[in-house]
């Protein structure tokens, strides 16, 4: 059987994405009380691969994949192999004799696809360069559970267009919203992601707007979002970033000019003051922590389907073999 992976937000089908959310949700209202059908990894084992550090998505993972009775066997690429350099394709076979499936957190986007084409076991992208869907996932749940649903809404992006920006620009589309990113002049998110964010709008109702204007942005939006201005492995920028990126911090004039119910989220680790005020990251709007929990549950569900253990979610659909994570990296 070939293997699912999901290696971009667009290895889901619009389907597929609300199946997913609807089974987070499940998995949130049921954690203290699971009942048998809540463990489809039961006997399976998930290598946790690392080539990034990671907080959020090491442990969400480790303690998800054992909520859901499987065994989670996380890896530092630097103490294996790879750091002496063997190859990603033969580190892709050998895991896949030994687990069932494969979560990477790593650089290239490239280097994912190769890792997951030389598997034959699903393969899930916790980070790359390019996109950080799983982040996206929570992020759906995090506002489809505050608002009630998703189509329609506009959430507006202020900041860097790197991989968080790119997975909120699929994953909106996906599921309906207007999504708009605030970055200065050379530092938008990659014109193919947008452009392929609108051609999945045409169908779903989405859209997506790059702007340079922070406040003209915020205008009128149901969602704020920010990330850390300096990526990892851009720390050496982070002096020159931060003049560059200071008219699009997320702070309390930012907030006055979205909705009054304004929601504001930001995926962590934050920076007080540089991207985010502290008084908008802990004030009323802000759902940070609702929004790391959720990570838990989106992975969980994402999982489930991978495995196809939910009724009615792998039924959704049949795309999503990591193609169009190598179609919008180009």
């Amino acid at each position: 059987m070939t293997a699912r992976h999901f290696l971009l937000d667009t290895d889901l089908t619009s389907a597929e994405q609300a199946a997913v959310l609807d089974l987070a949700d499940g998995y949130k209202a049921r954690r203290r009380a699971p009942g048998p059908a809540d463990r489809p990894l039961a006997g399976r084992s998930v290598a946790l691969l690392f080539e990034k550090p990671s907080t959020r998505t090491r442990l969400s993972f480790d303690v998800g994949v054992a909520e859901l009775g499987g065994h989670p066997v996380v890896i530092d690429a630097a103490s294996t192999q790879l750091g002496r350099g063997e190859t990603i394709e033969d580190t892709a076979a050998v895991l896949s004799r030994y687990v069932d499936a494969i979560v990477v957190r790593t650089f290239a986007q490239e280097r994912l696809e190769r890792l997951a084409a030389a598997a034959n076991v699903p393969v899930i992208n916790a980070l790359s360069d390019h996109a950080h869907p799983c982040q996206a996932l929570a992020d759906l749940q995090t506002i489809r559970e505050r608002r009630g649903g998703l189509a329609g809404l506009t959430l507006t992006y202020l900041g860097d267009g790197n991989n968080v920006a790119h997975s909120l620009l699929l994953a909106g589309a996906l599921a309906g919203m207007r999504v708009h990113v605030a970055s200065p002049p050379g530092y938008e998110p990659f014109e193919q992601v947008v452009r392929h964010a609108n051609e999945i709008g045409a169908a779903t109702g989405g859209e997506a707007l790059v702007m340079h204007d922070a406040l003209e942005a915020a205008a009128g939006a149901d969602v704020l979002y920010t990330d850390v201005w300096a990526s990892m492995g851009q720390e050496g920028e982070s002096d020159s970033r931060s003049l560059v990126f200071q008219p699009y911090q997320l702070d309390e004039k930012a907030v006055e000019a979205a909705k009054p119910d304004v929601l504001v989220l930001h995926c962590l680790p934050a920076h007080r003051e540089l991207e985010i005020s502290g008084s908008v990251l802990d004030g009323p709007h802000s759902a940070v922590f609702d929004q790391a929990e959720n990570r838990l549950h989106a992975q969980k569900a994402l999982l489930s389907l991978l495995f196809a253990a939910e009724a009615g979610v792998a039924e959704a659909g049949t795309g999503g073999t990591g193609a169009g994570g190598a179609d919008a990296a180009r």
